[in-house]
């Protein structure tokens, strides 16, 4: 992959370390493995950010934080890479994540009414939260290993790559 395209839009630390918002995490933000761009710590970011956009919980960004960290992934991407599921995505991803869990549990679709309302949603939320639950962990679990992977082997083409031109220049 190449690391100066990633390195143009990836926040400086010392930035992040100066906001006011930021500085009781400042000592962690100035981790520099979280800020590495290698190979593995991309493709753990990529396991890690995709894992966490998937799944139906509050403070997405807190827990892709702490996953890169424990992961010693990169810490900007798996955070950014939550805001797959943003507000306009978000009903789609999980009522796909339904989908998934209810096929998987082998349970009826519940049909969504011609009204949509809170209430209707509270009173489903409750049947439909453990298909929603399955769904979500083996749609994340799955997206992130695809990720993963496909950042290793696009890493490792490119590397190869860049290896036969040098070699052909040489010659």
């Amino acid at each position: 992959m190449p690391r100066r395209l990633l390195q143009r839009y990836l926040p400086h630390p010392e930035t992040l370390r100066r906001q006011r918002s930021l500085r009781f995490m400042s000592h962690l933000i100035a981790t520099p493995s979280l800020w590495m761009l290698s190979r593995r710590s991309v493709a753990n970011a990529f396991f890690v950010g995709l894992f966490c956009a998937l799944l139906p919980i509050p403070f997405q960004m807190a827990v892709a934080a702490l996953g890169a960290w424990w992961l010693r992934a990169n810490l900007p991407l798996a955070v950014g890479l939550v805001w797959i599921t943003n507000p306009l995505t978000m009903p789609l991803i999980f009522y796909g994540n339904y989908r998934l869990g209810a096929w998987l549990l082998d349970l009826p679709v519940h049909p969504a009414p011609e009204r949509l309302s809170t209430a209707w949603v509270a009173d489903q939320l409750v049947e439909a939260l453990p298909a929603l639950a399955m769904g979500s962990l083996a749609a994340a679990t799955l997206a992130g290993l695809l990720g993963s992977t496909a950042i290793r082997l696009a890493w490792r083409w490119q590397v190869s790559r860049s290896w036969k031109r040098r070699a052909a220049r040489r010659r």
